[in-house]
């Protein structure tokens, strides 16, 4: 089965993507976040509300081209999951290219197939959560949780 992928254009720098992903998740993705994401073993929570809440692991950074995250922990406590810590266990690559004028920004998130049960619901977050870092990117605001 297939990973979710993304890729994205942005009108930025590597070194302004990388930044994004490594100190400003708060900006993009949730506001309620708690660690850091800036060094490799650095781990990271983010909640939205109080029914989903993930713990990320820094396993790579190469700067300003790739952030590795692993999910240690995760509960996506919604009526319509019976399996609500399937983000467990996966894996969150961005792979960041500069091209001149703008940078490419691919997400895999490994692990994460159609055989989830979330796949529809986690697949509709990344997109609000993808366009969101875009625009913080491209703005300095975002449109966090």
């Amino acid at each position: 089965m297939e990973n979710y992928s993304i890729t994205l254009s942005v009108k930025s720098t590597a070194a302004q993507v990388f930044s994004a992903l490594t100190q400003h998740i708060p900006l993009w993705w949730t506001s309620t976040y708690h660690g850091s994401a800036a060094n490799v073993g650095d781990q990271f929570t983010i909640k939205f509300g109080n029914n989903v809440v993930k713990t990320m692991e820094v396993m790579s950074l190469v700067e300003p081209t790739k952030v590795v995250w692993l999910v240690k922990e995760a509960l996506i406590d919604i009526p319509q999951l019976q399996n609500k810590a399937e983000w467990a266990g996966t894996t969150i690559s961005w792979l960041i290219e500069d091209d001149g004028d703008r940078t490419w920004l691919n997400l895999e998130h490994i692990g994460l197939t159609q055989a989830f049960e979330c796949f529809d619901i986690c697949t509709a977050g990344w997109l609000q959560f993808t366009e969101s870092l875009k625009k913080f990117i491209e703005t300095g605001q975002g449109n966090p949780y």
